[in-house]
């Protein structure tokens, strides 16, 4: 990938840079990235642990549509899968990567968008005894999803909103406009409430990352006890509620991404196939 990089930074065959505010430079912009998109994919596919699980065939000529008719709009990546999946380094290493190339972005974790249940915590005395008595924290009524389409909707348009921040103290808590939330030109949103209904289609690329169970797995339960001191047999037992929750809410939204990615890809590649989409919408003459 980085020949592909320097190949195309050292090429003199460029094309004269498109005027983006008509439509016509907006057409030619979006077939010349059609055709670079198809290279990397090609490339990809060679490699020997590709990034690239599966892509919808109609993604390309919807997001290429969506240049041409909404140059306005922020541009909104959402970023999903089960737990311990990668989603969240993925979502940092596309935050990082921009911010590298003095582009504005701005993340948003849909976890933040749990309902307040301290009062369900107290009633039942702990955050643990309110899931062992049939609470599903990850079911789209867990969350506040009119809030959240809202605020994804402001942020396309241009407007900066005020999201609720949940705390992660076990607490149950939830703080109404505490984070302030800029509407940047690119926006990432991570979380498994990014392809709940109604929220999915808010997107202009729909990412789900994917990795092996027993993977995902050891990280979880690493991250549980090491990073979070959480007792081994009780995060074992959020493990199996976390497996049965993803079957059941998170794996169904798979159908409906542009992109399923390896999430034990090396991220250093990934980082690569990054820089080159940067290089090749910014390399005009």
């Amino acid at each position: 990938m980085q020949l592909l990089i320097e190949k195309e930074l050292n090429s003199s065959d460029k094309i004269l840079k498109p005027d983006f505010n008509c439509k016509t430079g907006r057409e030619l912009l979006a077939f010349y990235l059609q055709t670079k998109f198809k290279q990397i994919l090609a490339y990809d596919k060679r490699c020997p642990s590709p990034i690239f699980i599966e892509i919808n065939p109609n993604f390309i000529a919807n997001f290429s549509k969506r240049l041409i008719t909404k140059p306005s709009k922020r541009f909104l990546i959402g970023i999903t899968g089960e737990s311990a999946s990668g989603k969240s380094t993925i979502c940092k290493t596309i935050k990082s990567v921009i911010e590298q190339f003095d582009m504005p972005v701005a993340v948003l974790s849909t976890d933040n968008y749990f309902n307040d249940i301290s009062g369900l915590i107290n009633k039942y005395g702990s955050f643990d005894n309110l899931i062992a008595n049939g609470y599903d924290i990850d079911a789209p009524k867990s969350f506040q999803l009119p809030v959240l389409k809202r605020d994804l909707l402001d942020l396309a348009d241009g407007l900066d909103v005020k999201a609720p921040m949940y705390l992660p103290n076990g607490t149950g808590v939830s703080v109404p406009n505490a984070l302030d939330i800029s509407s940047e030109k690119i926006i990432v949103v991570e979380g498994i409430a990014t392809m709940y209904e109604d929220i999915k289609d808010v997107f202009d690329v729909r990412i789900y990352i994917e990795s092996d169970n027993e993977i995902r797995k050891q990280r979880f339960l690493k991250r549980a006890c090491e990073e979070r001191n959480q007792n081994p047999e009780n995060a074992l037992k959020q493990w199996e509620y976390l497996k049965s929750a993803g079957e059941k809410y998170v794996i169904p939204g798979r159908k409906d991404a542009d992109f399923v990615l390896n999430g034990t890809s090396d991220l250093h590649y990934f980082t690569q196939i990054l820089e080159y989409i940067y290089t090749i919408t910014n390399n005009f003459q």
